[in-house]
């Protein structure tokens, strides 16, 4: 038995080894069935751990995000704008990182107060820079609920890097559609690209804040 299967069983153990089958069987073939016979224990064992799968998606998103917090330094000198386009980009490496790394992370509650400093430093930032918290609080979650969409509709045409899933194909699509030339064309923008297509939207998201709410 490798020493992984003799470690005590606990929440984060749990949810670190779903996070690591995730990969292999996508967000569907998750079970508690799977993860304990990963572990060498029986299923109910994780009952005690987890009432349902919602509550290991929970602990699941929230071991994700504690991953991304150890891999990314805030700096004090950031602009509003600076920020937002670390954390988000933060937060779009870190849910590529996993098979339905999106979907995971979409509706899931934190289980703990690990996300609280980070969001305390954005929020003292925002409002120091002249937002009132409800404008910094809207500012936030509009920006987060664009990355985590984006990354959805990613992982749904390539759900790893280097996997591509099959109907994506940009030029057989432009083939179809070619009575319809923007449209046709159009397919090399919305499927390809990803990474300038995930920096343009940021951008414009930011902008879009800024020009709502007169602040620079």
């Amino acid at each position: 038995m490798s020493p992984e299967k003799r470690a005590p069983l606990d929440r984060r153990r749990v949810a670190g080894t779903a996070l690591r089958l995730l990969n292999e069987v996508g967000l569907d073939g998750l079970t508690l069935r799977a993860i304990a016979k990963e572990l060498d224990v029986k299923a109910p064992a994780l009952y005690w751990h987890f009432k349902d799968k919602q509550a290991l998606l929970d602990e699941m998103a929230t071991e994700m995000y504690r991953r991304m917090l150890a891999g990314v330094a805030l700096d004090p000198a950031d602009t509003w704008q600076e920020r937002l386009l670390r954390t988000n980009r933060g937060l779009r490496a870190a849910l590529l990182g996993y098979r339905d790394g999106a979907k995971v992370f979409s509706g899931s509650r934190f289980t703990g107060t690990d996300h609280a400093a980070q969001l305390e430093a954005n929020l003292r930032l925002f409002t120091d820079a002249g937002f009132t918290l409800v404008q910094a609080v809207h500012a936030g979650r509009t920006a987060t609920a664009y990355t985590i969409g984006f990354v959805t509709e990613e992982q749904g045409v390539v759900p790893l890097p280097g996997e591509r899933r099959e109907g994506y194909d940009v030029e057989q699509r432009a083939r179809r559609m070619a009575g319809y030339p923007l449209a046709a064309e159009a397919g090399q923008l919305l499927f390809d690209g990803y990474d300038e297509q995930f920096e343009e939207g940021l951008a414009l998201v930011v902008a879009g804040i800024g020009a709502r709410y007169g602040i620079s």
